[in-house]
């Protein structure tokens, strides 16, 4: 049995996908990323290890994507986090062509081919109103715990406007909004309205099609994928994991890897024999 392992080092969460060479996810997990990229990474892979049962003896390949991807002294290669997300939600979801990949610390817009391809890429230009780091601060804000925000948002019956690009002057929105007495429901769906906006407006820079897919932390966020579907008018893919989806891209990208390179191998050792 063959089993191959992807790392993906977020800003915000480390994760592991570990997979066999028939594509099925036999472990994974994900830590919160701290300094030390290089004991974080061998603690993700050891816990995913642990839950597929097997010993890192058994990897025969890994690879690794992420902002950190480079400080991983194990891995046998590194891919961009783009190919990774876009390989990955292709391998989810056949039919998207669009994903949409909201982070803590950026936002970015794939358009992609049927192989999972990234085909047009955009990032947020613009300061952290536009990514996820700036609903943990709305939420720091407001004192409520970051799990209880797509909750809450679900709540909203008059959802607020926040229309700033900056952050520090979308706080100080919040600020007036919590001073007028708005409920943090509706601020709160003000800030994944805001969101979505700029969602919007980078999948149509991507040349927007269907079927569209988000992934990232901030799609665990269930009022934020509401406010998303409501913006771009359609229903969009999330599967149970989203912030695992670039783990799971770099880990059918060290198989494919694999798998070239054991067929190369082969056909020199049938061209060497027929010679």
């Amino acid at each position: 049995m063959v089993f191959v392992a992807g790392i993906d080092m977020g800003a915000k969460s480390t994760k592991a996908v570990i997979l066999d060479d028939q594509r099925r996810i036999r472990g994974q997990s994900f830590i919160r990323t701290r300094p030390d990229f290089a004991a974080i990474a061998r603690e993700v892979l050891d816990l995913a290890l642990k839950n597929a049962g097997i010993k890192e003896s058994d990897l025969n390949y890994i690879a690794t994507t992420g902002f950190g991807r480079y400080n991983v002294p194990f891995r046998d290669i590194q891919i961009t986090d783009i190919t990774c997300v876009g390989t990955g939600a292709v391998f989810l979801f056949p039919k998207t062509r669009t994903v949409l990949d909201i982070g803590a610390q950026s936002t970015r817009a794939l358009r992609v081919s049927e192989t999972g391809k990234v085909k047009e890429f955009r990032t947020n230009d613009k300061c952290a109103a536009g990514a996820g780091g700036f609903i943990e601060r709305a939420a720091k804000y407001l004192e409520i715990e970051i799990e209880d925000v797509g909750r809450l948002s679900l709540d909203a019956t008059k959802p607020q406007t926040i229309s700033s690009v900056c952050a520090v002057l979308a706080e100080s929105e919040i600020i007036n909004h919590v001073s007028a007495g708005e409920g943090v429901e509706n601020i709160l769906r003000g800030v994944h309205n805001s969101l979505a906006s700029r969602a919007l407006a980078l999948m149509k820079r991507a040349g927007m099609e269907d079927e569209v897919t988000f992934v990232g932390g901030v799609a665990r966020q269930k009022g934020m994928i509401k406010a998303l579907e409501e913006t771009v008018k359609r229903k969009v893919n999330v599967n149970d994991e989203p912030h695992m989806v670039g783990a799971l891209g770099a880990a059918l990208l060290a198989l494919r890897r694999l798998e070239k390179l054991r067929a190369d191998k082969q056909n020199t050792t049938e061209e060497a024999r027929v010679a």
